[in-house]
């Protein structure tokens, strides 16, 4: 498993919804970038920032954030903490 340095997290991101409210399914060329997921693994935080966020939280990050990584068959992503939106 991956262990993040510093204020790093490593975030599973969610599936991209493949239906709509509405009962319409969107295909994989229409469907948005993940925004939603679950850390799998948190950094110790720096000295001057603590981390906020924990193992296990589910969390709201910016759209193009992070570095995208595959480990084991698995996409992940490696951002900071400052990326984190919201904990959900």
């Amino acid at each position: 498993m991956i262990k993040p340095l510093a204020d790093r997290v490593v975030i599973e991101p969610r599936e991209a919804e493949t239906k709509t409210a509405a009962g319409l399914y969107i295909p994989d060329t229409a469907k948005e970038k993940p925004q939603q997921g679950v850390i799998v693994a948190a950094g110790p935080g720096k000295k001057d920032e603590p981390m906020e966020v924990k193992v296990g939280d589910q969390v709201l990050y910016g759209k193009y954030a992070g570095t995208e990584v595959t480990v084991d068959g698995k996409k992940l992503l490696i951002v900071r903490q400052s990326d984190i939106l919201a904990i959900l």
